[in-house]
């Protein structure tokens, strides 16, 4: 409605940027209860994916010890069937490096690093992890950020053309919107992300017979390792006490097995 008090190049940019923002906003996802901006296909997404996982993967040294692929090949098809998925149509892979990392990838990919593993006390914790990146992929978050990062370049660009040069008020309104962008959408947004694949993550694993009390004891665990970590509002991932207040209350309502 208020597109009309708008004249000129810039408010006609401006709405069509908007309108962007709109249809890609109208994507239904059930499993989280909430609409997801969806600029691509789902199809084209798992391309993508794929696409990444078949160059991660030579890249990475994939670890063949048994004491790491064995204990992920024990846990993962447990989680994913509990998530409702066929472990046959995925690929996931142990990668040999002491980074304390996990990652999933569009088209039913996912990966845990020989680092995060050794910090593991046991099945319960590896169950929260690889319920964690099954989350994201089942939730569309690479779907969804790809959308989010498309949509701020559309409007980063729209708005360069509408200002022009401008000088030095024209410079820092485009930093302005570049901060707002990143810290009031991006980021924020990765952490919503983030703590929804820590929600359906313990759902699975529950469902899968694991104890999600370990999923407290691991997340504790990796919040003391690492240095310093920034302020939660210029940091991708939600503070230590918000991904603990959050997995507590989780676990409260989890219903009986």
């Amino acid at each position: 409605m208020q597109f009309k008090l708008l004249k000129g190049r810039f408010g006609r940019r401006l709405a069509v940027v908007c309108s962007v923002f709109v249809v890609g906003a109208c994507a239904y996802n059930e499993e989280l209860g909430r609409s997801q901006m969806a600029f691509i296909p789902a199809s084209q997404m798992a391309s993508l994916g794929s696409t990444a996982w078949a160059d991660v993967t030579k890249k990475e040294k994939v670890s063949t010890n048994p004491k790491y692929v064995d204990r992920l090949n024990r846990v993962a098809p447990k989680v994913l069937r509990a998530a409702g998925e066929d472990p046959a149509k995925w690929d996931y892979k142990v990668f040999d490096s002491k980074s304390l990392n996990a990652f999933a990838l569009p088209g039913n990919h996912f990966a845990v690093y020989t680092g995060i593993m050794d910090i593991m006390a046991n099945d319960d914790q590896l169950a929260t992890v690889v319920g964690h990146e099954v989350a994201h992929v089942r939730a569309n978050h690479g779907g969804e950020r790809v959308s989010q990062q498309l949509g701020a370049n559309v409007a980063m660009q729209a708005a360069q053309a509408a200002i022009g040069s401008g000088g030095q008020t024209g410079q820092l309104a485009l930093g302005a919107l570049g901060l707002g962008a990143q810290y009031g959408v991006l980021l924020p947004f990765s952490r919503k992300h983030e703590l929804e694949a820590d929600k359906l993550g313990i759902l699975y694993m529950h469902r899968a017979g694991y104890d999600p009390n370990e999923a407290l004891a691991f997340w504790r665990k990796m919040g003391s390792s690492g240095g310093p970590k920034p302020p939660e509002f210029m940091s991708t991932h939600p503070s230590d006490a918000t991904r603990i207040a959050q997995i507590k209350e989780i676990i409260a309502g989890l219903p009986p097995r």
